[in-house]
């Protein structure tokens, strides 16, 4: 496969930011609450945010510099004069209220009103929190870093939590939150958006407790099969053992016996139709039945 590169430097600041943007996707929105001095109340979303701390609990997001006239946004004026922040997190029933409050209102304008969300107090800090956002953190603002005074410079706003906030339905049954329930939005480029529900959402196992034999001790025959791609090795690589013989030929005569009696005199549709089956089990993240199938090939 052939890639394109570039260095940014020879970019324009437009094309970079496309391309910065749009290649580092999708992106959490942080939604930052801030006050100036005259304690009138800010409303922003940022999408260069994340938690990057668990002890102690640290999250960080980046007011850029505006790239049209090079000034900067009303948020990172208040943080630097009032050094509080709440993030609230965006759900899809926020995401049309987001996009709104990004607009370039004039200092003070007040965001909540314009997007039509609601005022709440925080318990830790003067900022308010979003009433309709699944989450909220109330933060102070530890540092800002500046990464320079050009179109486009970021400025890193590393804050501590200081309180979570949880909208009860959105937690299971461990009192922990549910992605599903969660209903998120993250930022792509351009004005594309994804949600984070639904089909969209899926599990893999973490490899946490196990060892994977990894892809370097898949048989050969496997790892250079026709059918199965990258991320089909990598399941099989996450296995911590492979399937013994005993049970690889109860499988066979079980689950495969249809495929053997089709192919028994044609070896090489038949090790075909055993890999594209596992492919079909892989798909469905079946990977032991899938290590069976491929196993099953070479059983005497």
């Amino acid at each position: 496969m052939s890639h394109l590169s570039f260095t940014p430097s020879e970019l324009s600041p437009q094309k970079r930011h496309s391309f910065l943007l749009g290649g580092i996707s999708p992106r959490p929105i942080a939604f930052a609450s801030t006050i100036d001095l005259e304690g009138k109340v800010n409303l922003a979303p940022f999408s260069y945010f994340n938690v990057f701390s668990a002890n102690p609990p640290i999250l960080i997001f980046s007011p850029a510099r505006r790239g049209r006239d090079n000034t900067t946004k009303h948020t990172l004026d208040n943080v630097l004069s009032v050094p509080e922040v709440v993030v609230n997190l965006v759900d899809f029933n926020l995401v049309h209220a987001c996009s709104l409050a990004s607009t370039d209102y004039a200092a003070g304008v007040n965001e909540f009103e314009k997007a039509g969300l609601t005022e709440i107090p925080s318990d830790t800090i003067t900022p308010p929190r979003v009433m309709e956002s699944p989450v909220s953190f109330e933060c102070k603002v530890l540092r800002v870093d500046s990464f320079g005074d050009n179109p486009g410079a970021g400025n890193l706003v590393v804050c501590e939590i200081n309180r979570m906030h949880f909208r009860e339905d959105v937690l299971d049954s461990n009192g922990l939150p549910d992605a599903q329930l969660l209903d998120l939005v993250g930022r792509c480029g351009g004005s594309h958006y994804v949600r984070a529900s639904g089909d969209a959402l899926f599990e893999i196992p973490k490899p946490v407790s196990n060892l994977g034999i990894g892809v370097d001790n898949i048989p050969q025959d496997i790892r250079h099969s026709r059918f199965l791609t990258g991320r089909h090795l990598a399941m099989l690589g996450n296995i911590e053992s492979l399937p013994d013989e005993t049970d690889v030929n109860d499988y066979k005569l079980m689950e495969l016996s249809s495929i053997f009696m089709d192919y028994c005199d044609d070896g090489e549709q038949l090790e075909k139709e055993l890999h594209l089956h596992s492919v079909r089990l892989l798909d469905s993240g079946n990977v032991n039945e899938a290590w069976k199938t491929l196993l099953s090939f070479n059983l005497g």
